[in-house]
């Protein structure tokens, strides 16, 4: 009976994915009428274009369809449920489906599968009202007030990462030294975000050592990423095999990469707990140096403990919630940061004019201040800094990509008329339920009818003088600078501005410290869950730069 059973089940899932297969081929939307890009595999569509990691120039091409396109998905449609894709970056369609429906183009299933099993219930696993109050507990913890008092701490910090870069100078007694800096910014913004987020030290920084929740944390993102297109398949099995069964065989699949990832999962988990009981026991005990410290407002976690003892029990967090935010907070606040200030500081090896602009402005502040040390209000107001963070974050958003599904038919709103190919004009695409939705974020950023002519290019100087009126024109709805980088709405990075922060204080330091130069060792940056630097056909990340101290005038 038993094996019967099995059969039954067998024959039943097989029957419902044969269907989720045919089915595009059968009936058809509207999306077959758009303009796109050629299949490129019967299997993947053009998934594995969107995620290859030399694919700028394809995302480049996404960018010149009229904000809208559509996409092959899986089993080689480009329509039918659970199999079509939309590309967009049209501003009005953006607008609906982050701030005004983001309840209908919710986060995509997979993505909310994923986080859940790696990071626990936390903001990047949950959805509706559940993420809702997560939010709402964790806000203050990223208002002004709270990352003004976590500059000390970020000094501490970056002032260690300075000092373990002069040392290395002082020992190969020459005036510059060629460093690996991806490798120091994920170390310093490890150490960030563990001791403002966590009141965990992660990394020494003036001597070698980052311990196994840190490493764990560095690996994760690179792990989980290369499961990334068998992932999108799970919902075929999801739907079709029972949960235990789905277990059963994830437990025992052959596979290194497999084991790997399970490992970082455990030992991070392991390690959120241990912290997570050390602050509840603390409190507990009455522990009088975790009271001061909690009661000051140290670290994120420490906030979120306090608030969440106070909170109505409707809105109070579970354990697991609490623990689901922890790892979470690391890994989205580690790599994004850490590669948007590597990037920051390519460019301005790139362009050394705007490097000593850049300088001067941060050497002029410090002297007004008789110190190293600018303040938060001063720091978070200067022009041309600002304007260098802004041009790195719009030209290479860290995080490229954004996928919603359709929780319901509906209709998506275009600010423009776009044409079909029969030639036909779409004021608004009606999307059956089941849709995924891709929006550009690299096409929004660097769209040339928005930004002009040279939008490609990195130029901070734009920031200095009024923005384009077409650009302001289209309100795009994101969070930060007219840009989808941080996203919009309800579930917008909520660690935006503690991410400006650490990467104009790293910069503060450093770029007035240091000078940075291109050695001939050839640099690609690679798209990815995160974009990072290799050099040559090495895969591992690397950044390497020619680094000498500045001259002070």
């Amino acid at each position: 009976m038993p094996g019967a059973a099995v059969l039954a089940l067998l024959v039943l899932g097989g029957s419902w994915i044969l269907w989720k297969v045919i089915r595009p081929f059968v009936f058809k939307s509207t999306l077959d009428r758009l303009p796109g890009p050629p299949n490129q595999s019967f299997l993947y569509g053009n998934l594995k274009q969107v995620y290859q990691k030399d694919g700028w120039a394809f995302h480049k091409t996404l960018g010149e369809y009229d904000r809208v396109c559509a996409l092959h998905g899986k089993f080689g449609a480009s329509a039918g449920q659970a199999s079509k894709m939309l590309y967009v970056f049209d501003p009005l369609a953006m607008h609906a489906i982050a701030v005004k429906e983001a309840y209908v183009y919710d986060e995509a299933q997979w993505f909310l599968r994923a986080n859940s099993i790696a990071l626990g219930p936390g903001l990047l696993g949950t959805t509706g009202e559940q993420h809702r109050r997560q939010r709402k507990m964790l806000g203050p913890a990223f208002n002004n007030a709270h990352m003004r008092d976590m500059m000390p701490t970020f000094y501490e910090v970056i002032h260690k990462l300075r000092q373990a870069i002069e040392n290395t100078l002082d020992a190969q007694k020459s005036d510059t030294v060629e460093i690996n800096m991806v490798n120091w910014m994920g170390r310093v913004a490890l150490e960030l975000i563990g001791q403002s987020g966590l009141g965990h030290s992660f990394d020494p920084l003036l001597e070698d050592g980052v311990d196994d929740y840190g490493t764990a944390l560095k690996h994760f993102i690179p792990a989980l990423f290369s499961f990334s297109a068998l992932i999108q398949f799970c919902h075929y099995m999801e739907a079709a095999i029972p949960a235990p069964f789905r277990r059963w065989v994830a437990e025992r699949v052959p596979s290194k990469r497999a084991r790997k990832l399970r490992g970082l999962i455990d030992t991070m988990h392991a390690c959120s707990v241990k912290i997570f009981e050390e602050k509840k026991a603390a409190l507990a005990r009455g522990d009088e140096d975790m009271k001061e410290k909690m009661s000051h407002g140290k670290d994120i976690m420490s906030i979120l403990l306090r608030a969440n003892m106070d909170a109505d029990s409707v809105d109070r967090l579970t354990d697991d919630e609490l623990i689901g935010q922890m790892s979470t907070l690391i890994i989205a606040g580690m790599d994004t940061t850490s590669n948007a200030l590597s990037m920051t500081l390519h460019f301005l090896a790139q362009h050394p004019e705007v490097q000593q602009k850049l300088r001067e402005e941060l050497l002029e502040a410090q002297t007004s201040n008789h110190g190293d040390d600018i303040p938060f209000d001063q720091l978070t107001s200067l022009p041309y800094l600002d304007a260098v963070c802004r041009e790195t974050l719009r030209v290479r958003p860290p995080s490229p990509f954004r996928f919603r599904e359709t929780r319901e038919d509906v209709v998506l709103p275009l600010s423009a008329p776009v044409r079909a190919r029969d030639g036909t004009l779409l004021s608004a695409l009606p999307l059956p339920k089941g849709t995924t939705v891709f929006v550009g974020l690299l096409s929004t950023n660097t769209h040339k009818a928005h930004w002009g002519a040279d939008a490609d290019a990195w130029r901070p100087e734009r920031w200095l003088a009024p923005l384009p009126a077409p650009l302001l024109d289209a309100k795009i709805p994101g969070v930060y600078s007219n840009v989808m980088t941080f996203w919009g709405g309800g579930r917008a990075c909520i660690g935006f501005k503690f991410s400006q922060l650490e990467m104009k204080t790293v910069l503060a330091v450093l770029v007035s410290r240091f000078t940075f130069e291109l050695t001939e060792k050839p640099i690609q940056w690679n798209i990815a869950g995160v974009i990072y630097p290799t050099v040559g056909t090495d895969t591992s990340p690397a950044l390497p730069m020619k680094v000498g101290l500045a001259k002070k005038a």
